[in-house]
């Protein structure tokens, strides 16, 4: 069968792939401004500087919490992650009628559906949010199953989400491949035994999508057309 290789040393077999699994903010939502208005916010509330986005870049990370402790230069004393959360969660949202989707999107949607594919999205936004998210922007029938954050878990990683996600929807998931722009995403798919494709519309670099090992290409256009062996 013919290989499918991009950007990396990372090959895998697109003609083994049925199942796209999509991950939404920086994916297939263009929210990176949003993001980083919320994440300057809460660094005025803490007196530091306002950051660049490709400062924001090199720094994010999984998990949350050791992430802002470096970007704030100190650790949490108890209840100040919950007001974090907060800060976070309600510059975001003044910004979110702002973002649109991702240049391509829904159109790619139709692509992947068009060679007999299936497709669901699962996020680490809180499902409450992102299941009325998604709604708005008229993209549900697109997607066998939706999943934001629905429980905690010790690493504060895809992995777990993306095996329930799965697992809730009888997925064999050496048919899988995630689509996702931060190396948690290329991890959890690795957990779960699942491939990844990355893009680098969102949170993370070029350099440290690559230092993954998987595929890294710019759009979700450009990884579907990957997949499709365009």
């Amino acid at each position: 069968m013919r290989k499918i290789q991009i950007m990396t040393e990372t090959i895998f077999d697109r003609h083994d792939i049925s199942h796209i699994v999509w991950d939404w903010n920086g994916t297939l939502l263009d929210d990176n401004h949003a993001n980083l208005a919320a994440v300057n916010a809460i660094c005025a509330s803490f007196g530091r500087a306002p950051l660049e986005l490709d400062h924001w870049r090199s720094l994010f990370r999984r998990p949350l919490i050791p992430c802002y402790e470096e970007l704030l230069g100190q650790s949490f004393e108890d209840g100040e992650w919950e007001r974090i959360e907060l800060l976070y969660d309600s510059g975001y949202r003044k910004h979110l009628h702002t973002c649109e989707l991702a240049d391509g999107v829904p159109d790619v949607l139709h692509t992947w559906a068009g060679t007999g594919g299936t497709q669901s999205l699962l996020s680490m936004a809180a499902h409450d949010h992102l299941v009325p998210t998604v709604a708005e922007r008229g993209l549900n029938s697109h997607f066998t199953r939706i999943d934001g954050r629905r429980f905690t878990t010790q690493h504060d990683s895809k992995a777990e989400h993306l095996v329930h996600h799965l697992d809730n929807q009888g997925i064999d998931p050496a048919k899988v491949v995630l689509i996702g722009d931060i190396d948690d995403d290329a991890h959890a798919a690795r957990e779960a035994g699942a491939q990844s494709l990355l893009v680098t519309s969102g949170l993370m670099s070029r350099e440290r999508l690559e230092a993954t090992g998987s595929p890294v290409v710019e759009t979700p256009v450009d990884a579907v057309a990957a997949l499709r062996g365009l």
